[in-house]
């Protein structure tokens, strides 16, 4: 994939986001307005978890899993949301990791950040820091964080190399990732992966199964395990 093609995906990733996060915060500032759906979004949260968390940040809730459970976060970790969007998964780390630790949250899309910070404000929650930047070059030092954790984003990265050599970077020794992610039990044609529609609904960006755990063990990753909590059906795809 040529620098031209990756820059083309981030502005169309950008732009589709942040319209989702005018339509979730009921703005008109990208001409949108209603409510932000995603393939899964919020039904995969317990509502004990989600009950005290913000309307605008359930809104915005475009995942496809729950990394904040698979990650099995712990009092005292340090926690980073890869693509953390409105900023639900970071709400829900803050929770989990206690008020003497931090849950960063990184995101490229300006309206993202803006509604995930008010979202932190409205939940009243301090140990969170969103920052800006894109998956593939973390703005953070060399081993700072215990878990990094990532909902239904990696897929949409046109260097899924470069996110999980980051990822890997950024962790301390014996350091956990969890990543919710659309992967494909087979790959698709390149007519539909030049598709930048299809792009940025978190389908032609998606790769094979077995390629996803081949590049997580080259960048240094071990115990890679993949466990399935949504199999899409032809329907959603249409």
């Amino acid at each position: 994939m040529t620098t031209s093609d990756s820059e083309r995906i981030h502005a169309a990733v950008r732009d589709r986001y942040a319209k989702a996060a005018c339509a979730a915060s009921n703005s008109t500032c990208c001409g949108s307005s209603g409510t932000a759906t995603g393939p899964v979004g919020s039904t995969l949260y317990d509502e004990g978890d989600t009950g005290a968390l913000p309307t605008d940040a359930l809104a915005a809730s475009l995942g496809c899993g729950n990394p904040t459970v698979l990650a099995d976060l712990r009092p005292g970790e340090v926690v980073l949301d890869l693509g953390s969007g409105g900023g639900i998964d970071v709400l829900l780390s803050a929770s989990r990791v206690g008020p003497t630790c931090m849950a960063f949250g990184l995101d490229m899309t300006p309206e993202m950040l803006e509604l995930a910070r008010s979202s932190q404000v409205e939940s009243g929650l301090t140990n969170i820091e969103f920052l800006q930047g894109t998956i593939e070059d973390i703005p953070m030092s060399d081993e700072t964080i215990d878990v990094v954790i990532s909902n239904c984003v990696a897929n949409l990265s046109p260097d899924k190399d470069a996110v999980v050599r980051e990822a890997f970077r950024v962790l301390k020794p014996g350091g956990r990732l969890a990543i919710s992610d659309i992967v494909l039990r087979r790959a698709l044609s390149e007519p539909t992966r030049a598709l930048v529609g299809l792009w940025t609904g978190c389908v032609a960006g998606a790769i094979v199964v077995d390629d996803y755990q081949a590049k997580l063990r080259a960048a240094g990753f071990e115990e890679v395990s993949i466990e399935p909590t949504w199999i899409a059906t032809r329907s959603w795809l249409n």
